[in-house]
């Protein structure tokens, strides 16, 4: 693509990062790394670099995600750009924000330990640098916002989940608890789930019978005019 028409205009970097959500133990945690060029070197960061000429928004987060889970067709959302004049010390850079769903059973922890990346509790946040921790406050309220409207939630797990798994992530996401019989009864009403065989013996002696979030059953429940809440 020529740039001839715009060769008097001004050109400034465009950087994309990544908000990266998983969920382990009943708490929601994001993948962090420490910076490792300057400025503030070693200091806490989201995983990101700059755009290239040849790639799209999308394919620049898709490159960035993948360098660092080694995971494709990972979920993944555009949260906003971030354009403040002085954002970055280094220079005039405008970034993009992307927040994923990665499934952490999944998670390859060699490949983290390459870029000396860690999860860390979505509660306890170190300050990270540049606009960062804005950009993490915008991504989980856009996250609370879509879990409740659509059923991405579902992006967290590796095919199967039991229900309390489920309603500890939505209480871990909203920051709040939920009443254990209005949220099965809203799941039930929708019958988008189907469950499976199989227990988790895990979580207690009685078990917890393993779900399946159905696809086609979604579509059907949306064919009738109704909309996904939760």
């Amino acid at each position: 693509m020529s740039a001839s028409y715009y060769q008097n205009n001004v050109h400034f970097l465009i950087a994309v990062d990544c908000i990266i959500f998983g969920f382990h133990n009943k708490e929601l945690h994001l993948l962090l790394t420490r910076r490792p060029v300057e400025p503030l070197k070693n200091e806490w960061s989201l995983m990101g670099g700059f755009m290239e000429e040849s790639e799209s928004l999308n394919e620049a987060a898709e490159k960035v995600l993948y360098r660092y889970t080694r995971q494709k067709g990972i979920y993944m959302e555009q949260v906003g750009a971030y354009g403040e004049m002085s954002r970055d010390s280094g220079g005039r850079v405008i970034s993009v924000a992307f927040y994923a769903l990665v499934q952490m059973e999944k998670f390859n922890t060699s490949q983290a330990q390459n870029f000396d990346a860690r999860w860390i509790n979505i509660n306890k946040l170190p300050e990270l640098v540049f606009d960062h921790n804005r950009m993490v406050a915008d991504a989980l309220m856009l996250l609370q916002y879509k879990v409740s409207k659509e059923p991405v939630i579902f992006h967290f797990f590796d095919g199967k989940f039991t229900l309390p798994a489920l309603q500890d992530l939505y209480e871990t996401i909203y920051q709040m608890p939920l009443d254990k019989r209005n949220f099965r009864k809203k799941l039930a009403t929708m019958n988008i789930l189907d469950r499976l065989g199989a227990k988790d013996k895990e979580s207690s002696k009685r078990g917890a019978f393993y779900y399946s979030f159905n696809p086609e059953k979604y579509e059907e429940f949306l064919e009738t005019g109704k909309r996904f809440s939760l």
